[in-house]
């Protein structure tokens, strides 16, 4: 059952009795053919980069004759469920981070680790966890966006900090402002810890790299923020970015994801692949900056860009 579109407010509770995905009876029917529905959902997770992302597979989707909604759910625990039951039909994604996520849903939060450095080994993996769940991920392009954590440039300077390594060396004890789902996330909280020995003493939950997080930097409350690496704003608040000397983070290429029996077809498929051979970090990097810090509204960035390069009439 594809469940009615939800005001704001009863959002939540929407996505929490409608979006639980196939149910045991019919898991099986993910190997249908797939599916080409005329009006799809597009999800965003709420930061920039992700309102970005969507606002161009929205347009491109638009311009290849699909009707289109946006929707932003800001945590993968809800927006997951909801893409499996056609509530979302398309999201962005980072493949090794969906694919250890699906990975512990799937297998338990002990499971090993399925996500790589080697995006093709991370591909692999992400697409066999999805296909039972009635996802299909799409082909990655040329962007990747891992996560990246930045202090300011004072305290670097003050205690010779240059990489990750260093800081876990120092012995410091470092209050991180983050995503709540960083206490879980093994290249978060429980990475920075094992491979680094960080002395993590709590997670401050102010989001990943939201403006909130950087001042919480900024002002001394907390010692690190969780950021990424297409993140231009740090220079605003001081803050740079600490080396991921031990390549704690993986194959973070950025994907559709797609529900199969809504948008499993060819043209999606299509619309959505013409960015692969466009798309960079770096371009991620200065469309950010132009939302986060030059105030534009994202639906505009993404639609310069894309006429920029081509892709949009």
């Amino acid at each position: 059952m594809r469940c009615r579109t939800a005001t704001p407010a009863a959002l939540l509770l929407v996505l929490t009795a409608c979006a639980t995905g196939p149910s045991l009876e019919t898991r099986g029917e993910v190997t249908a053919p797939p599916g080409d529905s005329r009006h799809l959902t597009v999800g965003s997770a709420g930061f920039t980069e992700s309102d970005l992302l969507a606002q161009m597979y929205a347009q491109l989707l638009n311009q290849a004759g699909y009707r289109t909604s946006l929707l932003t759910v800001a945590n993968r625990e809800l927006y997951e469920p909801a893409l499996e039951s056609g509530q979302i039909d398309v999201v962005p994604e980072y493949a090794a981070t969906f694919a250890d996520w699906l990975n512990a849903r799937t297998n338990g939060p002990d499971a090993p680790p399925v996500g790589s450095p080697d995006l093709a080994t991370t591909m692999k993996a992400l697409r066999r966890l999805a296909a039972p769940r009635g996802l299909t991920v799409l082909d990655p392009g040329r962007a990747v966006d891992q996560n990246a954590f930045a202090v300011t440039a004072a305290y670097a300077r003050r205690h010779h900090l240059r990489t990750l390594s260093d800081l876990g060396a120092s012995g410091l004890r470092v209050r991180l402002a983050a995503g709540d789902e960083c206490v879980q996330r093994p290249y978060c909280e429980p990475g920075l810890k094992k491979v680094y020995g960080i002395d993590i003493t709590g997670v401050d939950p102010k989001g990943v790299g939201t403006t909130q997080a950087k001042r919480a930097v900024q002002n001394g409350q907390d010692q690190m923020v969780l950021t990424t690496t297409t993140d231009a704003t740090l220079d605003q608040f001081g803050l740079v970015l600490l080396a991921d000397d031990r390549h704690l983070q993986n194959a973070d290429y950025v994907v559709p994801v797609v529900n199969r029996s809504r948008a499993g077809g060819e043209r999606v498929t299509k619309a959505l692949g013409r960015l692969n051979g466009v798309l960079t970090t770096a371009d991620l990097a200065a469309m950010n900056q132009q939302v986060d810090s030059w105030r534009r509204l994202a639906s505009d960035v993404a639609r310069t860009y894309l006429k920029d390069k081509g892709l949009l009439k």
